[in-house]
């Protein structure tokens, strides 16, 4: 049996692989259904082309591909909004209007185009937009204009309109898009720049109010994409993975800033809750409460989103403009009217507070029915010198749940209610977070995560069970995190996901001197043959000597020393 310090060696080796070597899970989530599409729609969505995992958390930027896909449907009847939308909208669409005429085969291959555009239509407006959005987010720049990731990791309503692409591609070069691009893209990057001030604003206003300085987990990114041949009153924001994408149309050097915040109050909000999702059970009888309510069936499912979007709602009417102007007693008042001036700031106050409680009503009678408590907590937390990332345990751990079941029962639901500005493609968003947490070290938070997931029987089960040995591994549990590899191996149809569960199971056996073992591990993980090159040359490495602990010790306590 290998020493505890060998132990100790391989957790920190673990943890070394886990931040520098790509996760099987990262680089192809695992397949658990059969049916192709169901398949698809189970995988975790990579990040977004312009999505830059060494840049900046939080950018604001524009994309050529969003434009010409964009551009396509404005050339094909997308008039949404046109009233409203900025020049640009227009002089963009009366130039590629002038580049067709100047040529038959492109106004044969914009009939094509339109002839596509018009037989992928679906009934719902902002459905139909946001599958020609979520296809542009993954491309590659112009002239390639072809995917950024394998079909299968596209999100599902991408992958209906994706066919599209041969068709575009041609139309571009036809009508000279792109040198359509360069000319207007300086004033692209002029809305890019007047909107900075604002955006930064806004999300150090929020910050400042949650007591937030940061990013609440690092690996995330929060990116906004400006294009303004798009709908001015239609924002599409979505969460793929860990990174929240927001999509706008500026008018004038302004664009719906509250669908901004909102998107980014989820980027604020979300981890924290999510690390505390497996201590919300007891919230679960509140689920039972909103059957009958106006939500999307997230909400209706799932009690961490539904806490996630209450708790969103009551910063936001806490927050909020109310119209009211507060009445300010001025400093030299004399002291006989101090008591008429402080009635006026009391009744200022109290509209102010009216204005607040409508909309904390409004959002309880569509369903989010722990709006009202996380309302009251947030005023307490207000007059309190800790920020929200220490104060959300207690607010969720201290809440009285019959008590707030009770206040739900009594609510008279409305009919309809508007939908979400955010769309999440079908994935699992805990097993999201628990990835979130083990890249950055977390194996404790990260662990909580992936066994919640398996007590919620999650649809991506190999990977959770993946995400739990890998947490076994940096906690130093060889027995747990070899018989959770091993469940990966059963339940999971990924040659990834199979494949470096076989060489995790390899390099356990090479430290317990286990040779026979391990050879046997590293050669399975060979004839998965997944195509990657990170696990071809583990495995291969394997097979050709034992696996060897970065740092190893001597019994007799000599330096450390590095193996090749």
């Amino acid at each position: 049996m290998p020493s505890l310090r060998a132990f100790d060696a391989l957790r920190t080796t673990c943890l070394t692989l886990i931040l520098c070597l790509p996760l099987a899970l990262t680089a192809q989530a695992p397949k658990t259904v059969s049916d192709g599409k169901a398949q698809q729609a189970q995988r975790t969505p990579k990040p977004p082309a312009l999505v830059d995992p060494t840049g900046p958390a939080v950018s604001l930027e524009s994309s050529e591909a969003l434009f010409d896909v964009a551009v396509a449907l404005n050339a094909c009847g997308y008039d949404a909004g046109l009233a409203q939308s900025d020049p640009i909208r227009q002089r963009v669409r009366d130039a590629v209007n002038q580049a067709a005429r100047q040529s038959a085969e492109a106004r044969d291959t914009r009939d094509k185009l339109c002839s596509f555009i018009n037989g992928h239509r679906l009934y719902e407006g902002s459905r139909d937009l946001a599958q020609y959005v979520s296809l542009a987010l993954y491309l590659t720049p112009p002239p390639e204009l072809s995917p950024s990731v394998e079909l299968a990791d596209m999100p599902p309503d991408a992958t209906q309109v994706v066919e599209m692409l041969p068709i575009l591609r041609q139309f571009a070069e036809q009508v000279q898009l792109h040198l359509i691009w360069l000319r207007f893209h300086p004033e692209y990057e002029a809305e890019v720049t007047r909107l900075h001030d604002p955006l930064t604003h806004m999300i150090l206003d929020a910050n400042i109010y949650l007591k937030l300085p940061t990013s609440t987990y690092t690996g995330s990114r929060f990116l906004v994409v400006l294009e303004p041949m798009l709908d001015p009153g239609q924002t599409n924001a979505r969460v793929y993975g860990t990174d929240y994408v927001v999509v706008a149309s500026p008018v004038n050097g302004t664009i719906n800033l509250h669908d901004v915040r909102h998107t980014y109050l989820h980027y604020d909000v979300e981890p924290l809750l999510y690390a505390r999702a497996s201590s919300m059970d007891r919230l679960l009888p509140l689920l039972k409460t909103v059957r009958e309510a106006p939500l999307e069936y997230q909400y209706r499912a799932d009690i961490v989103s539904l806490v996630i979007e209450c708790m969103i709602r009551g910063i936001e009417a806490r927050t909020m403009d109310t119209g009211v102007t507060l009445f300010v007693i001025p400093a030299d008042a004399a002291r006989a009217d101090v008591p008429r001036l402080q009635h006026q700031r009391d009744v200022s106050l109290q509209q102010a507070e009216a204005v607040r409680q409508a909309a904390v009503t409004k959002s309880m009678r569509e369903g989010f029915v722990l709006t009202q408590y996380f309302y009251n907590e947030l005023g307490t937390l207000e007059h309190n010198p800790e920020g929200l990332k220490e104060a959300v345990g207690p607010m969720v751990f201290g809440m009285d749940v019959d008590v707030e079941v009770h206040r739900a029962k009594q609510i008279s639901f409305v009919e309809q209610a508007p939908g979400d500005v955010i769309r999440m493609p079908v994935s699992d968003r805990g097993l999201d977070h628990a990835e979130a947490q083990l890249k950055a070290g977390d194996a404790e938070a990260a662990s909580k995560l992936a066994m919640q997931a398996i007590k919620d029987h999650t649809a991506d089960p190999a990977r959770a069970d993946y995400l739990l040995a890998l947490t076994w591994l940096l906690k130093g549990d060889m027995d747990s995190a070899a018989n959770d590899f091993r469940e990966t191996i059963r339940l999971s149809q990924d040659p990834h996901l199979l494949a470096w569960s076989h060489i995790y199971l390899g390099r356990i056996a090479d430290v317990r001197d286990q040779r026979p073992d391990a050879l046997a591990e590293y050669k399975t993980a060979m004839t998965v043959r997944d195509g990657q090159q990170d696990t071809l040359q583990a495995a291969q490495k394997g097979i050709a000597q034992p696996y060897a602990l970065p740092h190893t010790a001597t019994p007799d306590g000599d330096s450390p020393s590095k193996p090749e």
